[in-house]
């Protein structure tokens, strides 16, 4: 056993400290399907202050650290090499506050999404942040990743929730920045310094969330349109008339549609016919008739010929059935061997990258089978090749096809997934030279000894290891 191990074991006690064969598979490896490794200990810490000690012992070791939340990430961000500790934050769970007047929630980073969002609604307010990982995916994953999710068109990535945050530097040090006003403008705006960054700063640990006020009800509806031109349109239109209550606005191209139909119950489109596109609408309001509103202003569309055909759920169970299509997301990495990209681009250009992909990759792979899908109305693409269909072909090619398209259309190589260890070799791509080193700067002057998730975000430079 190292020295590092047993020192941890004696501050944190043999039962927060696994090793060896006790190391369960899931805390290998991510939802990205990178080969998994067992690292040299792993560690669940039940307290703020039990991460610090953790932080300490291995800055003064030079022990490099991982931090793991729920694992559902697919960028890689949180797989472990055989010589790191992991740092799981499953024990450090609660919601330790919920302050109706200023409408926030104060959690532990281990809380799961779906036990905020429940707390929430039971005292009359949502926590607007949204994703199908819900049930398993962590605060402070979220938080670490800015994740985006379904209903960012309303209410703004993770970044957008949080008013206060704590984190555990490097050495230890617990930085503490509980904030739970709107408006404090004293001095650098630390928080944001973590949220995003991957645990390549320090670790999260706390956090003051968001509320927002509870929405009367929810309105869905799955359009059929034209082309991607004619579902821009419907998406202004609609925010003309709806302003945020239009919370998702989901597209999805025939290839990933016919894929979520396949896996529903009835294995029939709900729409009868084949569509060149397909929009999955929600529609959120405060008001007891905005249901009608809502259908109204679809009906509008469907006269204009923006919309070729609809169907607007009148039951929760029909909204579950709607939302099942665009959710079949989860039986991606079941039904196919999946390479996996999260994008973003220019909104009016969307259209055009999609058809740019199928021609480039027709070129190529002749073979190739994708599908495509997203969040247009924030500017998110998720495009997913079965690998199976390219025998031969390595991620790496497709990666560097892809990004390549993402560079020359002046997109991000990641819009809510993080970079991690799979993207930092592209991040160039979408970061100029200025930017990076920038980055690295903040990286040294916070983690001097590169213990932090070293390998994770950064791209290698000047011929060293990617820190």
């Amino acid at each position: 056993m190292k020295p590092i191990v047993q020192k941890l074991i004696d501050v944190l006690g043999p039962e927060s400290v696994r090793s060896g064969d006790a190391i369960e598979p899931r805390y290998l490896g991510d939802w990205s399907g990178r080969s998994a490794v067992a690292p040299l200990a792993v560690v669940l810490p039940r307290t703020v202050s039990e991460v610090s000690d953790v932080l300490r012992l291995c800055n003064e070791a030079h022990q490099s650290v991982v931090p793991q939340g729920g694992m559902t990430g697919l960028a890689g961000g949180s797989i472990p090499s055989g010589k790191d500790v992991c740092i799981s934050m499953e024990r450090l769970v609660g919601i330790e506050e919920l302050d109706r007047a200023a409408a926030t929630m104060t959690v532990l980073a281990g809380t799961t999404l779906q036990t905020v969002q429940d707390a929430a609604q039971a005292a009359g307010f949502e926590f607007a942040l949204d994703l199908g990982a819900r049930g398993s995916c962590q605060i402070g994953g979220n938080l670490a990743t800015n994740a985006g999710g379904i209903r960012v068109l309303q209410s703004g990535t993770a970044r957008e929730q949080v008013l206060g945050l704590e984190a555990v530097l490097a050495d230890g040090s617990v930085l503490s920045s509980m904030n739970k006003m709107v408006k404090n403008n004293t001095g650098y705006d630390l928080r944001n310094l973590f949220i995003g960054s991957e645990g390549t700063l320090g670790i999260i640990t706390r956090a003051v969330l968001r509320l927002k006020p509870r929405r009367a009800a929810r309105s869905t509806a799955l359009c059929a349109l034209n082309d991607y031109d004619g579902a821009v349109a419907l998406l202004r239109a609609l925010q003309s008339t709806f302003g945020d209550e239009i919370g998702a606005f989901e597209i999805m191209w025939p290839e990933f549609y016919d894929f979520g139909v396949s896996l529903t119950r009835s294995g029939q489109s709900p729409l009868g016919n084949a569509y060149p596109l397909y929009a999955l609408i929600e529609q959120a309001g405060f008001s007891d008739d905005h249901g009608e509103r809502f259908a109204a202003a679809l009906n509008a569309q469907l006269e204009a010929g923006v919309v070729l055909n609809a169907v607007v759920a009148q039951s929760q169970a029909e909204t579950q059935a709607l939302w099942a299509i665009r959710e079949a997301t989860a039986e991606l990495p079941v039904k196919l061997e999946p390479i996996n990209f999260d994008v973003s681009l220019p909104i009016g250009e969307i259209g055009h990258f999609v058809d740019a992909c199928r021609r480039d990759f027709r070129a190529r792979w002749p073979t190739h089978h994708g599908v495509y899908f997203g969040h247009i109305g924030d500017s998110n693409l998720h495009v997913t090749l079965d690998a199976r269909s390219i025998p031969g072909v390595t991620v790496e090619e497709v990666d560097r096809a892809l990004y390549g398209m993402v560079r020359d259309y002046k997109g991000s190589i990641s819009a809510e997934h993080g970079i991690g260890l799979l993207k930092r070799s592209f991040l160039g791509y979408s970061r100029s030279p200025a930017e990076l080193a920038c980055m690295r700067a903040i990286k040294h002057a916070l983690d001097p000894r590169g213990i932090l998730n070293p390998g994770k975000v950064l791209p290698a430079a000047d011929n060293q290891e990617g820190i």
